[in-house]
C-alpha cells in the first residue's frame, strides 16, 4: 500500500505527470529528499544449496535513524517453483527519492535499470531460470562454489547499460524507462518479501555499523551467505559515495522498506472552528491642531540717548604747604647795565603835562 508520505508529498505531481512510475506506485514505500549513497563493491557468497536465488544488497531509509543503512546481499530460497525476484530501486522525482519496494513474480520486472550485478545488470536476469521446476544457474555470474549442482551453464553476459555504482534512477543517476513487458510484469500476480526477508533487513537496520553515517558507504557486512545468518559476513572492498547532506523534513514513523501496509484509517476531519468576530478598528485619532505662532511684538522704540552732561569742573587742589622754611634765595647775580637811552619825549598835551 502506499505510505502516508508518498501521499503526501508525490501523488499529485506523479498524475500530473503521467509517468511510468505511476503505473508502477503500488510498490512505492518511501520518500526521501536525499540521495542514496553508492552501491560498494563485494564478492558474492557461495550458493547455499538448490533452489536459492541472488537477491542483491540495497541501501534503505530508517525514518527512526534518520539515515541510510545497508541491507546486505544474501541467497534467499524462492517462495514458489517459477517465481523469480525483481530487486526494489530508489527512484528521483520531483526533487524526492522514492523507494520503490522489491517483490516476487513469475517475469522479472523493472528495477531501474539499475545496476546491481551477479545477473542484475540493469534488465532482466541473467543468472539463471526456471524450468521443469528446477533453477538452472549461469556459473557465468552465480558463484557455485562446492556444492554439488547438476543445472548449471555458462552464458557470458553482455550488459547494455553503463556500468557504474549509481544507486537510483533518473535526475543525476541512471536513466532508463520501463518496457512494455516490464510493465506488465510489474502488473502481474506478485509475492511480496518473505519472512527470511524481513527478518533479514530488520537485522542490518539494527547494526548501527551499517548506516552510512557510521561506514560512509563501506559496510562491513556487504553480503552474507543466506537471509538472516550474518555469521561469515562478506565485507565490501570499495565504498560507494555518500551523500552528506541531512534531510530537511521532520522524522515520520519508521516504515518498513520490503514490508506491504495496511491502509491507514481515515481521519474524521476536524470540526470546522467558528471564525472570530471580526473587531472594528479603533477610531482614528485626530491629530491635535497646529498651534498657530504667537505675534510677533513690535520692537519698542529707540529711546533718545540723554545729552551728555558737561563735566565738573575740576577743582584745582592746593599744594600742600611746605612745613620746612624756606631756604634764602640766592643772591641776585650782578645785570650788565644797559646805556640809557634818551627819553622820547612824548607829544605834549595841553591838559596832561607833567613836570619832571
Amino acid at each position: 500500500m502506499l505510505s502516508k508520505t508518498w501521499i503526501r508529498s508525490i501523488v499529485p505531481a506523479l498524475i500530473l505527470a503521467l509517468s511510468p512510475m505511476l503505473i508502477m506506485a503500488l510498490g512505492v514505500s518511501v520518500s526521501v529528499n536525499i540521495a542514496p549513497p553508492e552501491l560498494p563493491t563485494y564478492d558474492q557468497p557461495p550458493i547455499p544449496g538448490d533452489g536459492y536465488l541472488w537477491t542483491p544488497g540495497y541501501w534503505a531509509w530508517g525514518d527512526d535513524i534518520q539515515d541510510y543503512y545497508w541491507v546486505p546481499g544474501t541467497w534467499v530460497e524462492a517462495p514458489q517453483p517459477d517465481y523469480l525476484w525483481t530487486p526494489g530501486y530508489w527512484a528521483f522525482a520531483n526533487g524526492v527519492y522514492l523507494w520503490n519496494a522489491g517483490y516476487w513474480g513469475p517475469t522479472v520486472g523493472f528495477y531501474g535499470g539499475v545496476n546491481y550485478g551477479f545477473g542484475y545488470g540493469g534488465r532482466g536476469y541473467e543468472g539463471g531460470y526456471w524450468q521443469g521446476g528446477h533453477l538452472f544457474y549461469n556459473r557465468a555470474v552465480v558463484n557455485v562454489g562446492s556444492v554439488h549442482i547438476t543445472n548449471v551453464y555458462n552464458k557470458t553476459v553482455v550488459n547494455n547499460v553503463t556500468v557504474n555504482r549509481v544507486s537510483f534512477n533518473g535526475g543525476n543517476g541512471v536513466r532508463a524507462q520501463p518496457t512494455s513487458a516490464e510493465l506488465a510484469a510489474g502488473r502481474d500476480r506478485h509475492i511480496a518479501v518473505t519472512a527470511a526477508q524481513r527478518q533479514h533487513e530488520q537485522t542490518a537496520r539494527t547494526n548501527p555499523q551499517l548506516r552510512a553515517a557510521a561506514n560512509h558507504g563501506n559496510p562491513p557486512i556487504a553480503a552474507t551467505p543466506r537471509a538472516g545468518n550474518f555469521s561469515n559476513p562478506v565485507p565490501a572492498q570499495r565504498a560507494g559515495a555518500v551523500n552528506t547532506e541531512r534531510p530537511n523534513r521532520p522524522a515520520s514513523p519508521p516504515e518498513h522498506v520490503n514490508q506491504p501496509r495496511a491502509p491507514a484509517p481515515v481521519r474524521a476531519p476536524a470540526p470546522v472552528r467558528e471564525a472570530a468576530p471580526v473587531r472594528e478598528p479603533p477610531p482614528v485619532r485626530q491629530p491635535p491642531p497646529v498651534r498657530q505662532p504667537p505675534p510677533v511684538r513690535e520692537a519698542a522704540p529707540v529711546r533718545e540717548a540723554a545729552p551728555a552732561r558737561e563735566a565738573a569742573p575740576v577743582e584745582q587742589r592746593r599744594q600742600p604747604e611746605q612745613t620746612q622754611q624756606a631756604r634764602p634765595a640766592a643772591p641776585p647775580k650782578p645785570q650788565p647795565r644797559e646805556t640809557p637811552k634818551p627819553a622820547e619825549h612824548p607829544a605834549e598835551h595841553p591838559d596832561d603835562h607833567e613836570h619832571h
